[in-house]
C-alpha cells in the first residue's frame, strides 16, 4: 500500500514540477507527420534535407516509455524463485530509434531499432546487456504521383488484422498497445514484424494494404515445438502468410507516410473510418490426437473495426477519441496463450490449484481461437484547465472482452487511466489502472488482481 501511495504522491507533483508550453504535434512512432500538416510553432525535426527544396530528406526520431509499477500478483507467483504476492518494478517498455527519408522523389527508406520490456528479468544467461534490435528495414517505391500505389519489401510492421496490429506507440491513447491484436507476436514474427512483400495506398476515401509474409519457423522463438491435444504452432513445415486490410474513411485522410496508425491525434485531425482485416497462414498449427496422429490446422484470423478522433472545440482544445473492435481468431483447438506485458516476476505460477493459463505476475489469457471484443474512449480537456501553457489532461477508459474454447469463462479486463500531456505525445505522464481476472483448474474465473503503472514518455 505504501507503494501505491508513493506513485500518486509522484503523480500528482508532476503537475508542479514538469508543467511546460504544449507546442504539441502529432509525430507517430513509426508514422510521421507530413509536412502539410504541421503547426508554424511546431518544433524543428532532426532532419538533414538532401536537396535545397526538402523533398529528398533523412530524419531521426527517439523515443523512451519508462514504467514505474505496482502489481499485485497472480497467486502463487514468485521472483527469482521467492514468493512475492505484490510487485514494485521500473523497467523501459520500450526504447527506439527511427532513422527514415524520402531519398528520392519516389524512394522511401525506413529503420526503426531499438528494444523493449527491459526490466530485472530481462537477464538472458546473466547477461545485463539485452542486445537491441532492428524492428523495421524497409524500402517502399511509390508508383503514383500521389499515395494510390506503394510497393514495399523488407523486414515491416506492415500488416492485415487491426490498426492496433501496426500501432504507433508514440501516439498511444492508452499506457500501452492492446498486445492481443499483435496475435502472433515473438511466435512467429519479430515482435510483430515479418519479411514481407507488400502494397499499400489510398484511393479516394479508401486506404488499403495487400502483404505477403514469410513467417519465421515457431522454432526460432526459442521454444521446442512439440504438438499437443490443444493446438501450438507447427514445428514441421513452412507456409506464406496472406494479409490484408481496407479502411474507408468519412472525413480527413489519416497519413500515410509509415504503414503505422496512430492512436489519438490530440484534436489536430477529423477522422471516422471503418476497417477490416484478415490474416491467414496454411497449416500453421498443429494438435496430436488420442491415436498419437499430428493434425494440421489453418490459421484465420479477422476483424471489423470502427475509430474516431474528432475535435469538439477547435479553440479550446477539446477532442474526442473512440475505438470499438471485434476480432475472430482461429488458430486450431484449444489454443491459448497468456501475455505478460514486461512481466516482473517470474512467468509460472506454483499454485496448483490455478489453471497455467493464470500465469504468474501480471499474465492475462488473451490470445486464443475464439473473439475477442475491445473498445476505448479518450477526453481531452481544455487547453487552459490547468492554466496556460501547463498541458492538458487525457482521461480514458478501455475495456476487454475474450471468449476463448478453452476457457469456461470470459477473460474481461478494465484499463482506467489519464494522460498528462506536458507537450503533446512529445512528454507525457500516464496513470493506469487495470483490473485483471485469473482462472482456477475448471478454467473459470477464481478471482481478480490489479496493477497501478506510471508512465513517462519522451518523444524528439
Amino acid at each position: 500500500m505504501n507503494k501505491l501511495i508513493s506513485l500518486l504522491v509522484l503523480w500528482v507533483s508532476v503537475n508542479t514540477v514538469f508543467a511546460q508550453t504544449d507546442s504539441s504535434l502529432v509525430k507517430p512512432m513509426g508514422g510521421v507527420v507530413p509536412v502539410a500538416e504541421k503547426n508554424v510553432t511546431d518544433d524543428k525535426p532532426l532532419k538533414f534535407n538532401l536537396n535545397p527544396s526538402g523533398t529528398h530528406y533523412f530524419q531521426a526520431t527517439f523515443l523512451n516509455q519508462t514504467w514505474l509499477r505496482y502489481n499485485q500478483s497472480n497467486p502463487g507467483t514468485t521472483v527469482q524463485g521467492e514468493a512475492a504476492n505484490n510487485t514494485f518494478d521500473i523497467g523501459l517498455r520500450r526504447t527506439r530509434i527511427q532513422l527514415f527519408g524520402q531519398i528520392t522523389d519516389r524512394a522511401f527508406l525506413y529503420f526503426q531499432f531499438g528494444q523493449n520490456n527491459y526490466n530485472i528479468n530481462s537477464q538472458i544467461s546473466g547477461n545485463r546487456k539485452i542486445a537491441a534490435f532492428f524492428h523495421d528495414a524497409v524500402g517502399e517505391y511509390r508508383f503514383s504521383k500521389n499515395n494510390e500505389l506503394k510497393i514495399g519489401a523488407g523486414l515491416t510492421v506492415a500488416n492485415g488484422l487491426s490498426r492496433f496490429t501496426q500501432p504507433s506507440i508514440g501516439t498511444l491513447l492508452a499506457f500501452d498497445a492492446p498486445v492481443f491484436a499483435q496475435a502472433t507476436v515473438d511466435q512467429i514474427d519479430q515482435f510483430d514484424r515479418k519479411l514481407s512483400v507488400y502494397a499499400r495506398g489510398q484511393v479516394g476515401k479508401f486506404d488499403y494494404r495487400a502483404v505477403i509474409s514469410d513467417p519465421f519457423p515457431y522454432s526460432t522463438s526459442g521454444v521446442t515445438p512439440a504438438a499437443t491435444t490443444n493446438a501450438t504452432f507447427a514445428g514441421v513445415g513452412h507456409h506464406k502468410q496472406y494479409q490484408g486490410y481496407l479502411m474507408y474513411q468519412f472525413w480527413e485522410q489519416e497519413g500515410h507516410t509509415t504503414p503505422y496508425m496512430t492512436g489519438t491525434y490530440l484534436g489536430k485531425k477529423k477522422v471516422l473510418n471503418i476497417s477490416g482485416g484478415i490474416i491467414s497462414q496454411k497449416n500453421a498449427l498443429w494438435t496430436k490426437d488420442a491415436a498419437n496422429n499430428t493434425n494440421f490446422h489453418n490459421m484465420l484470423l479477422w476483424s471489423v473495426e470502427g475509430f474516431m478522433d474528432t475535435p469538439l472545440n477547435p479553440e479550446s482544445g477539446n477532442a474526442l477519441t473512440a475505438y470499438l473492435g471485434y476480432y475472430n481468431y482461429d488458430f486450431g483447438p484449444n489454443y491459448m496463450r497468456t501475455l505478460a506485458q514486461m512481466n516482473p516476476a517470474d512467468a509460472r505460477s506454483l499454485d496448483p490449484n490455478l489453471s497455467t493459463v493464470s500465469g504468474g505476475g501480471n499474465g492475462i489469457p488473451m490470445i486464443g481461437t475464439g473473439h475477442i471484443i475491445y473498445s476505448q474512449l479518450g477526453y481531452l480537456f481544455r487547453r487552459d484547465l490547468l492554466g496556460e501553457n501547463n498541458g492538458q489532461l487525457q482521461p480514458y477508459v478501455t475495456f476487454y472482452h475474450g471468449k476463448f474454447e478453452l476457457l469456461n469463462d470470459p477473460t474481461n479486463v478494465y484499463d482506467l487511466g489519464i494522460n498528462y500531456l506536458i507537450s503533446g505525445h512529445k512528454a507525457k505522464f500516464t496513470l493506469d489502472y487495470q483490473n485483471r481476472p485469473y482462472y482456477n483448474l475448471n478454467q473459470q474465473v477464481n478471482g481478480r488482481r490489479g496493477a497501478l503503472v506510471l508512465q513517462y514518455q519522451l518523444f524528439i
